[in-house]
């Protein structure tokens, strides 16, 4: 089958596409014929090997895994002895580890089924961004309806999904986004548009219940200073950092948040089948729209990459990888 690989950090420019073996299943695992996936800031951050504290799980000197991609969307090929809920011939989107190929395989409770009123491409867009957004309103912020929500970046991967989650909870959405975005950040639902080509948030009388930092370019004192006395600043995203990367912003939030009434911190998302129900219901709904940028086909996967890493993107960017069999999706 054909995979994208990389068996040395570096630019875009370190991935291949090469013939690997078809990979097998046990136990809870599922193989799935993958359609598409989507590119996250996590490929590039794996793809460099930067912030270097990142090598210490991934590989010091050369990469482990030389697998790269985590957003899947696909059918259900075959599955393993364990698996009690998916069967072959199911559409299913989910986490999985190297989705940049042909063939995939993921763990049973990583997967969901693609509801009927959507993409393969919307479905691969979902997985990382959306539960992201999901558990750093809710979870996080603790999101309660009629509360004043800030998304900053609300036109990118997890923004454009967190304005229509946010909504979905009854919040007063503002989004911070540049200007060629600010129509479509309405669309999706923002109730107020800041285009920070134009003005500081941080500068502005507005104050906020909850804001959920999707670029984390603003001085911490900045944000907490348009915060309400009980309000909570998530951070979901963080300027490169060639040691540490985001995690200075994280330690240093986390130390203000004991000095102040606020609450402050970064997380990591944590991908579980309940949240990928959760958010699987929103778009059933009609509540949340996946938004896509663009669509490469798997062996542009550079010129994806790099458009990605140039903070373009106004929502995701797609990968194809093969297409789907005509017919209605499962679920």
């Amino acid at each position: 089958m054909k995979a994208i690989v990389y068996r040395n950090y570096g630019s875009a420019d370190v991935l291949v596409c090469e013939d690997t073996v078809k990979p097998t299943i046990a136990g809870d695992q599922v193989l799935i014929k993958v359609h598409a996936a989507s590119v996250n800031p996590l490929d590039w951050h794996f793809m460099h090997g930067r912030p270097y504290l990142l090598r210490l799980m991934a590989g010091l000197r050369v990469p482990k895994d030389p697998r790269l991609g985590t957003d899947v969307a696909g059918q259900v090929e075959a599955v393993g002895p364990s698996v009690t809920h998916l069967k072959p011939g199911d559409e299913v989107f989910g986490v999985c580890s190297g989705a940049f190929a042909e063939w995939a395989c993921a763990c049973e409770s990583k997967l969901v089924h693609r509801p009927g009123n959507i993409t393969v491409e919307q479905a691969a867009a979902v997985p990382v961004a959306a539960i992201t957004a999901l558990q750093g309103l809710r979870d996080k912020g603790q999101i309660q309806p009629g509360q004043k929500v800030l998304i900053n970046g609300a036109a990118g991967g997890v923004g454009t999904f967190a304005v229509q989650i946010a909504k979905s909870f009854g919040a007063d959405v503002t989004g911070v986004c540049s200007t060629r975005n600010m129509a479509m950040v309405q669309s999706i639902g923002a109730d107020q548009t800041i285009d920070y080509t134009q003005t500081d948030f941080t500068a502005g009388d507005s104050r906020y219940d909850l804001i959920l930092d999707c670029i984390g370019n603003h001085p911490l004192l900045n944000c907490r200073r348009i915060l309400n006395p009980s309000g909570a600043y998530i951070i979901v995203g963080a300027p490169d950092g060639r040691w540490i990367g985001g995690f200075m912003r994280a330690l240093k939030a986390m130390a203000l948040s004991r000095f102040v009434s606020q609450k402050m911190l970064m997380f990591l998302a944590q991908i579980n089948q309940p949240d990928l129900r959760t958010i699987r219901d929103l778009i059933a709904s009609g509540k949340v729209t996946p938004v896509i940028d663009r669509c490469y086909p798997l062996s542009e996967v550079r010129e994806a990459i790099r458009y990605l890493e140039a903070s373009h993107a106004r929502g995701k960017v797609i990968l194809l990888v093969a297409p789907p069999v005509a017919g209605r999706a499962s679920g």
